[in-house]
């Protein structure tokens, strides 16, 4: 049961990649003739010498979790993100605790929310797993693809003679009906050896990190992979690294992004020394005025902490720059730099005097 295989021609020559979960959730075509290529996908290539970062990078990229790898022009093997999560984590970094990864305060959900809310949660907040709570507590997890699973792909057909209004409102059904039970959890000072192994068992892509009956944190296989992306610690420098879907981003669009990328990494790559901006660009596909509204999410991860925000915004350089602005206020507040007087005097031109040069 390979949980991807490499797709190639009639010469032999690599074409893409079809992956196992890909075809489970195709459960509205027929298998009997629909062919490879209408789910296979054109996966970036890896060769056998460059580093596992760079192969976590291009998974984050194409959002593809397997790709293949080459040996010269020769098709030597696939490797998935557990394959390069599980070899990381077998190193002295597995050491690592969770909680020093995890996304504090997650976005949760009542059992009795709708799906409706959870689908609209997951819109704004560009994200795919919420744990659910019953009065406080955490009693299963719910994500984009059980929402696909039980709504969207059903496996029964309706029956003859019932009519469509009978039917439920399938975005007003509680939460609790398609929530995954029972819940994984670990604990804040798990190891990331020991995280990744219970995930493996369970055959789970999220963590929820419980202290005393409370959720307090959360992670997904993507928060391993952005970390393993990171240039080589000898590398004393911010960098940045985009996922732009649905969304063109033209030349002088990019430019924009990346100067004012530039200016913020000039005021704090010093302070903050190591670190990576993962940048997840996306359009909701409305229009005005021929300019897409864009969701921008941005993910600054550094070796003084991690940092989140999102905006929304016509067009992709403004959308960005907003979001960029919630970042570097984060990064003001932080123990890192409040008691520190270049930062302070930055802080408060920043937050209280935009328009004033002291």
């Amino acid at each position: 049961m390979p949980p991807v295989l490499a797709v190639v021609d009639k010469e032999g020559n690599y074409e893409g990649v079809l992956a196992r979960r890909w075809i489970m959730r195709s459960k509205n075509l027929d298998p009997s003739v629909t062919k490879v290529e209408t789910l296979m996908r054109p996966a970036p290539a890896v060769k056998e010498e460059e580093s596992v970062s760079r192969a976590a990078s291009l998974m984050i990229e194409s959002n593809i979790r397997e790709l293949p790898v080459f040996n010269g022009d020769k098709l030597a093997g696939v490797i998935s993100d557990e394959d390069i999560i599980h070899g990381v984590v077998m190193t002295e970094w597995g050491n690592t605790k969770i909680e020093e990864i995890m996304f504090e305060k997650p976005f949760v959900v009542e059992e009795d929310d709708s799906v409706g809310n959870v689908l609209s949660l997951f819109r704004t907040q560009e994200i795919s797993h919420a744990p659910v709570v019953k009065v406080g507590k955490p009693v299963g997890m719910v994500s984009i693809q059980d929402i696909i699973d039980n709504f969207f792909q059903p496996t029964k057909r309706r029956k003859r003679g019932e009519r469509i209004g009978e039917k439920t409102d399938v975005l007003s059904a509680p939460v609790k009906n398609i929530m995954s039970t029972p819940l994984i959890t670990v604990s804040p000072g798990t190891s990331l050896r020991d995280a990744e192994k219970k995930m493996h068992d369970f055959n789970v892509s999220s963590l929820v990190i419980v202290r005393e009956g409370k959720v307090i944190g959360i992670v997904v296989k993507r928060d391993f992979l952005e970390l393993i992306a990171q240039p080589e610690m000898e590398r004393p420098m911010l960098t940045v690294q985009f996922s732009v879907k649905d969304l063109k981003i033209n030349e002088v669009q990019r430019n924009l992004i990346i100067k004012n990328f530039d200016s913020f990494r000039k005021r704090y790559e010093k302070a903050l020394e190591l670190g990576t901006l993962f940048v997840h660009i996306k359009t909701h596909g409305t229009n005005f005025k021929g300019e897409p509204l864009v969701y921008c999410r941005l993910n600054l991860r550094t070796v003084k902490g991690s940092f989140f925000s999102s905006a929304e915004g016509w067009g992709p350089e403004e959308t960005f720059r907003l979001a960029l602005d919630r970042i570097e206020k984060q990064v003001l507040r932080s123990k890192g730099f409040e008691k520190d007087p270049e930062f302070a005097r930055t802080y408060l031109r920043r937050i209280y005097f935009p328009s004033t040069d002291f």
